[in-house]
């Protein structure tokens, strides 16, 4: 049987031996590294190596050696453009998220997410909207959630039609706690975030003061904000409000990690529960 087959075609270096390839790194250019079997686009150069960054933002650098890299699944060389690419720079949006150019909205999914009104609805489509429309998601303002599993039942959530629910002040022990409770499906997701209203969620940094004024229980908490800060129209304060809001980065963290679990919960394929 010696010699049947001819040459061990996996003895030596047979990456040398085969005709690779050699590829300019472009800019985007998707590929894996053969050894770690990372996997990212070209972003550019440093020292000498290539810069790949993968689809959760890491970047790692890899030097150019023959065949070190896989372009769809076949063993490639690497090699510098006469031009050094020059990454652009990626678009956010005020969610932090890369901005798809050039994506029309989705036609909108039967799932929803709501939230207690109309001010919060506001605020979020201040940072979400972009995000919110490429995924096909509607925010809905309710007028307050004492109705809640009412407004549940009605909606008749299921595989296919979610429901997220964004709650003010949901803190044990809170009336919007107890409310809360009472919803009862796997097909809704109710979160929220711990301040009485979502003015409160905004830094106070982003508009300038030093904290959110204290108001005594027992009074209304907008209106006992702006008689702290001499504003008298609540309408006007919110505005104001509304208007110091670029970004994520302006508003609190429980806001920001409940609405990223609404939107993750209501785009969710509809085996993911199964």
């Amino acid at each position: 049987m010696a010699g049947r087959y001819g040459e061990d075609v996996l003895a030596g270096n047979w990456r040398r031996r085969r005709t690779i390839p050699e590829v300019d790194a472009e800019v985007d250019l998707v590929v894996e590294d053969a050894d770690s079997g990372f996997c990212g686009a070209v972003v550019g150069f440093d020292s000498g190596a290539v810069v790949l960054e993968d689809r959760h933002g890491r970047r790692r650098n890899f030097p150019l050696l023959p065949a070190a890299f896989l372009l769809d699944g076949a063993p490639v060389t690497l090699r510098r453009p006469a031009r050094t690419p020059v990454p652009a720079a990626r678009r956010r949006t005020a969610s932090g998220s890369v901005a798809v150019d050039g994506v029309r909205a989705r036609v909108a999914r039967a799932s929803r997410i709501w939230v207690e009104g109309v001010h919060d609805a506001a605020l979020v489509e201040r940072i979400w909207g972009d995000d919110l429309r490429i995924e096909g998601v509607v925010v809905e303002p309710l007028d307050g959630i004492d109705a809640l599993d009412a407004q549940v039942r009605d909606f008749a959530p299921g595989p296919t039609r979610r429901l997220g629910v964004l709650v003010d002040h949901l803190v044990p022990g809170s009336k919007e706690s107890r409310l809360v409770a009472r919803v009862d499906s796997p097909y809704v997701l109710v979160t929220g975030h711990p301040y009485v209203d979502v003015w409160q969620a905004v830094k106070p940094a982003a508009l300038g003061i030093a904290a959110w004024p204290v108001v005594p229980p027992g009074r209304p908490w907008k209106e006992g904000v702006c008689a702290a800060l001499g504003v008298a129209d609540p309408a006007d304060m919110w505005r104001h409000v509304l208007s110091r809001v670029d970004s994520f980065a302006d508003v609190e963290t429980p806001l920001i990690t409940a609405m990223e679990r609404l939107i993750d919960f209501v785009t969710e394929p509809p085996d993911a529960l199964a």
